[in-house]
């Protein structure tokens, strides 16, 4: 006896439509709410960005909320262009779920809620297999934040060690510890074939293989490219941060922004972290890392919310809002195209 798919379909989407979609707004504009109220010197801050409106530095503003579409803009490429062996997508369907990924990611542990966001936009069938593909595309974005962060604490070792922030010995262990995992990504990224072939070889886990087996399809060109939009992406929360520094009277230059941030989001990267709660943890990272160079603590707060809250927030809010409309997203859902279907 075959199963109702219709039934089970219908379930589907009033669990999205009516359950999921409004618990997960509400839920996020109260945590988001509560995060905010609680930040010191609210006031100030708010008093410093009416102040830039009058000031060429409001075109600081404009270019941060500008570059937030760029950076999403291009996860959500790289998504598309992961995502191809499976399934083809369009660039407007990748963005919406990649928004909408944001928004279950927020309130979930290192945000490991975006793939539940991102599949809820692939076809039935092609769901469980998107998961693996998605999780390439992090490590693509993990492997460039260890490089920067490495490369950042070998550039910033005696500032780090004249401010005590780590002991000698320790920033050794830190150094050659982000080394070796790096190297071990790197060889992972490069070989996702091994993958499945260690599948094959295990009894019971080869029934799991076909969630794995559209990484056969990732060349190292593929790779590249996705290493190469996780860069750029790179680059553009650094400028961001940057215009947001100046905006805030943070004065470092872009040398000094590129390495502190760096290292800053090396540690967030290792530190386990809810996004909705991590403001005053990341708050206090920026802080003691810039503090190198700035002795304007209340500016880099006051940056570090900005960024925090351009960059999750209101991409959370709008991936929410998607999510509400998921009832015509399910029912306007393209046919299946797979690689074997292009051919």
């Amino acid at each position: 006896m075959q199963p109702d798919r219709t039934s089970k379909s219908g379930k589907y989407r009033f669990f999205i439509n009516y359950i999921l979609g409004p618990l997960l707004f509400v839920w996020l504009s109260w945590s988001i709410y509560r995060q905010i109220s609680q930040q010191p010197g609210l006031s100030a801050a708010w008093q410093r960005i009416k102040a830039s409106v009058d000031s060429p530095l409001i075109w600081n503003g404009v270019a941060i909320v500008l570059l937030m579409w760029v950076n999403w803009s291009l996860e959500a490429l790289k998504w598309k262009l992961s995502v191809k062996p499976v399934q083809v997508v369009s660039f407007n369907k990748a963005l919406q779920a990649i928004l909408s990924g944001v928004s279950f990611s927020v309130s979930t542990p290192n945000r490991i809620g975006e793939y539940l966001g991102r599949v809820l936009y692939m076809n039935e069938g092609n769901r469980l297999k998107t998961i693996s593909i998605t999780i390439v595309g992090s490590i693509s974005q993990l492997i460039i934040t260890l490089l920067a962060g490495l490369i950042g604490l070998v550039l910033l070792r005696q500032e780090i060690l004249d401010r005590q922030l780590m002991s000698a010995i320790w920033m050794n262990v830190v150094v050659y510890g982000v080394l070796t995992v790096l190297t071990g990504l790197l060889l992972f990224y490069f070989r996702l074939s091994w993958l499945i072939r260690w599948l094959d070889r295990i009894p019971g886990m080869k029934r799991f293989a076909y969630l794995v087996e559209a990484l056969e399809d990732f060349h190292p060109a593929m790779l590249l490219r996705l290493l190469l939009l996780s860069l750029l992406r790179f680059g553009v929360f650094i400028l961001q941060y940057w215009l947001c520094f100046q905006l805030f009277d943070v004065q470092l230059s872009g040398s000094q922004t590129l390495w502190t941030i760096s290292v800053a989001f090396l540690v967030m990267a290792v530190i386990p972290t809810i996004a909705i709660a991590e403001l005053a943890q990341r708050g206090k990272v920026v802080i003691a890392i810039t503090g190198i160079y700035s002795a304007n603590e209340l500016g880099m707060t006051f940056a570090t919310a900005g960024i925090w809250f351009i960059n999750l927030i209101v991409p959370a809010i709008i991936g929410s809002l998607l999510i509400l409309r998921m009832r015509k997203i399910i029912r306007d859902q393209e046919p299946v195209q797979t690689s074997s279907s292009l051919k």
